[in-house]
């Protein structure tokens, strides 16, 4: 069920200008969450999670622009008189993996064994028919500005007081109502802090899938080579394939420990 926070921000969010909000420093104050020295976090309609959600990507935070496409993604559902469950709903699915990422992350699940453990045929019905299998989060499910500008994950949010209370007060929340879903990071300080939400007790053992390269269009090299697309000995000097091999390695062993632990 949606959290009550939603409640406090409908009528803000209605009658909200998107259109004067050029950038971070210009979103109302009535959206502010809470605000430590150079960082901030803001209210985004991200509520929503699948009960049934088997597979949790786990992204940073939202950005600005993600901010923006929320909000007005709210807006529209809130105008179309939609209830409270759909209107979060759609605001979380807004953009979520689009354009030329979508394919290479399904691909990059795919090969490593994730529509076998959802029991479909292909990771690409996670974005359609099966969308319900797939929570697209953040471990910091708020945006965070640092100085006005989009929070990058450095520091990384273990090292700071302010980012790690926000990473237990909202995505460990969303976790706890997850229990049997694997976890997969996008990038080193997600996987950092997913390992200390393991550690807690947050994340089960075992259910963090660490290695897979981030599918965006930057680092489609990796992608390629992970997905056997390049071979290695084509490989720019800023590629290392060694350490894509034993990713992906570790990565097939542990999908054959779950689905083998599950048939058990």
């Amino acid at each position: 069920m949606p959290e009550p926070l939603f409640s406090r921000y409908r009528d803000a969010i209605r009658g909200l200008d998107l259109s004067a909000v050029t950038a971070p420093e210009r979103i109302p104050e009535a959206f502010l969450l809470a605000r430590a020295g150079r960082y901030s976090t803001h209210y985004i309609p991200f509520e929503s999670v699948h009960a049934q959600a088997r597979v949790v990507v786990a992204g940073i935070t939202p950005g600005f622009a993600q901010w923006k496409n929320a909000m007005r993604e709210a807006q529209r559902a809130l105008a179309a008189g939609a209830h409270d469950a759909d209107v979060l709903r759609a605001a979380r699915l807004a953009g979520a993996f689009s354009g030329a990422i979508r394919p290479n992350f399904v691909a990059l699940l795919d090969a490593i064994g994730v529509q076998h453990w959802l029991g479909i045929a292909s990771c690409a019905t996670l974005f359609d028919a099966d969308a319900g299998l797939v929570q697209v989060s953040a471990v910091l499910r708020h945006p965070v500005f640092v100085d006005g500008k989009n929070y990058s994950g450095t520091p990384a949010p273990l090292r700071q007081p302010f980012l790690r209370e926000q990473v237990l007060r909202w995505f460990a929340q969303e976790a706890r109502q997850l229990p049997d879903a694997l976890y997969i990071p996008m990038g080193a300080s997600v996987s950092a802090t997913l390992d200390w939400l393991v550690e807690e007790g947050v994340i089960g053992a075992g259910r963090v899938l660490h290695g897979l390269p981030h599918p965006s269009g930057a680092n489609a090299e990796r992608v390629a080579y992970f997905l056997g697309r390049k071979e290695r000995a084509a490989l720019s000097g800023k590629t290392d394939g060694a350490r894509i091999d034993a990713a992906r390695a570790g990565l097939l062993a542990q999908m054959d420990a779950l689905l083998a632990g599950r048939r058990g």
